[in-house]
Formats: C-alpha cells, structure tokens, sequence
C-alpha cells in the first residue's frame, strides 16, 4: 500500500461519480467470498478466499469456542465485525479527505454481541443472529479542525459506508443448494 496525495479521493472517485450518473448499470458491482478446504473430519476450521480479484488471499477460519469449537482462528462473527470495522474506517478516510480534514490518527473497534442458545436449538424463543453490534471510533483530527465539519464527515460516513447500512436495513438473502462436482 502507498501513501497518496491530498487529492487522491476526487481524482479516483470523481471521473466515477461522472460516468455512474451517466452509465448507471457500471455502478453495480459483484463482491464475493469463497470457502475452501473444509473437510467432514473437522467442521470446525476451513478457509475462505475473499474477494472477486484474484488477491491470492487465504484466511483460515474456526468456529467460536461457544458453540463447540476452538475459536483459534477468526471465526465468522469476527470477519463480518472486521468487514465492518475496515469498511466504516476506509469510508471515514475518504470523506474526511474530501472535506479537506487531516485524520492523525483513526481506529474502528467492532463488537458483535450473540445469545448462541438460538443458533444451537436450546431456546427457540432466542432468534438466530447477533443481538447487537457497536463501532467505537476512536479518532484525531489536526488541530484547529472546525467540530462542526467534523461531525458533518462522521454523519457522511456513517450514510456512505456500505457494509453498516447493509447491516443497518438488512437485505434478502438467498441460498441455493447443490451438489459438488
């Protein structure tokens, strides 16, 4: 990764802005995740590739100790606070620089908090999900920064992040089964 410049924002996003009021079908786009390498004699690890590149990226993955596993690797609550906490701190980044404020130092920390009796059938009153989620955003800002611009780039933020209002609105979900090959 490599430091750019002040205007690094505009100069990516805003010729994208331009074609996507022009073009619309060009701003829908496909992420995905993969899992691979998981066997029958141990449900409770596996890997995931992430993302619709070819990244060359492999995360293990485990299953959390609540549920019988031993949460020795990320186990999926902690990728989706993580897909949470990296997509609210790059959005913060970006429109911050667009508002012209120098960030010193920025920080998301997501906690995901689940009652996993529903996800193992011991109380059917108790739904299957996290109950709650927090981001705690720990933050400086260069000194003399205007506080009302700065809630203004938080407010941005929080409306432009992706993956919290995903989480926020929810969205229908399919599954399709099949056989592997």
């Amino acid at each position: 990764m490599t430091e750019q410049d002040a205007t690094s924002v505009r100069k990516r996003q805003d010729p994208l802005r331009e074609r996507y009021k022009s073009v619309p079908e060009e701003a829908t786009i496909t992420d995905r995740a993969k899992t691979t390498g998981g066997t029958d004699t141990d449900p409770f690890h596996g890997f995931v590739v992430p993302g619709s590149e070819n990244f060359d990226v492999t995360w293990p993955f485990g299953i959390h100790h609540a549920v019988g596993g031993d949460h020795d690797a990320p186990n999926p609550g902690d990728i989706l606070c993580a897909a949470l906490a990296t997509c609210l701190d790059s959005t913060i980044r970006m429109i911050a620089e667009r508002f012209g404020v120098r960030l010193t130092s920025l920080g998301v920390d997501v906690t995901a908090e689940v009652d996993v009796r529903g996800t193992l059938h011991v109380d059917r009153t108790v739904p299957v999900g996290f109950q709650s989620m927090q981001c705690d955003v720990h933050m400086q800002v260069e000194e003399g920064t205007d506080p009302k611009v700065m809630k203004k780039v938080l407010a941005a933020a929080e409306q432009s992040c992706v993956v919290l209002q995903t989480l926020r609105s929810g969205i229908p979900v399919e599954t399709n089964f099949s056989e592997a090959e």
